[in-house]
């Protein structure tokens, strides 16, 4: 997917300005960058036709996850389930390790449980390319890292093209094969993790020290 030239303002100030890069097929890519870098407002913008899990994802409805899920199916069944629905839903359920809360309301579950839920629903619209808006806010360490591994499958094992806004870096880093790093609303850096996780490009970017480590061939980064 190319992106081109993308503008965005708001009450006459210029919020996305000019923003042109290449997101690669079958690939994780990240978006990192500080608070009002631009970074939700590109996903919107390039969210057309597309699976897309947003940051305010709350429904205000009695749901079972089951429901929940099917909601990803109504593009195509416009609220009729055809066997082919039943199955993908099925999937979406089973991948994400949902399977004995099928049942359950999603105000019953946990946050981690419920951010699965959600990303299943996005995981049944069956489309190519799937935009996750910050998956790992409001979650600990270890469902956040139980997330991430996910969401690496679904470009691993399915073959879908991943894109997510992420504040925390080191997830970014570990779990993404690409990184767009946004500045008051323009790219500042794309390329593959090892390109974009430096001291110097994350320094700049937070306007704080940064060191980098490797763990597992993969760059970690310290600030302080």
């Amino acid at each position: 997917m190319r992106i081109r030239e993308l503008i965005k303002k708001y009450d006459g100030k210029t919020v996305v300005d000019s923003v042109s890069f290449q997101i690669p097929r079958g690939k994780v890519t990240s978006f990192i960058g500080p608070n009002g870098a631009g970074k939700s407002t590109v996903m919107g913008m390039i969210s057309r036709r597309l699976a897309i899990l947003t940051q305010s994802n709350q429904i205000q409805m009695k749901l079972t996850v089951e429901e929940l899920v099917a909601f990803g199916r109504f593009p195509y069944s416009g609220g009729r389930l055809t066997d082919e629905d039943k199955r993908i839903i099925d999937r979406a359920i089973s991948y994400m390790e949902l399977e004995a809360f099928r049942e359950r309301f999603i105000d019953e579950l946990s946050g981690g449980q419920r951010q699965r839920a959600y990303i299943a629903m996005v995981i049944a619209q069956d489309t190519e390319y799937i935009l996750l808006d910050e998956p790992t806010n409001n979650l600990d360490i270890y469902h956040a890292t139980n997330l991430m591994k996910m969401v690496r499958r679904l470009c691993d094992e399915l073959g879908k093209t991943v894109v997510l806004v992420l504040h925390e870096i080191n997830y970014a880093a570990f779990y993404s094969d690409y990184i767009c790093a946004f500045a008051d609303g323009k790219v500042e850096k794309f390329g593959k993790v090892e390109e974009v996780i430096t001291k110097e490009t994350l320094s700049k970017l937070y306007r704080v020290e940064f060191e980098i480590m490797e763990i597992e061939g993969k760059p970690l980064s310290i600030w302080y």
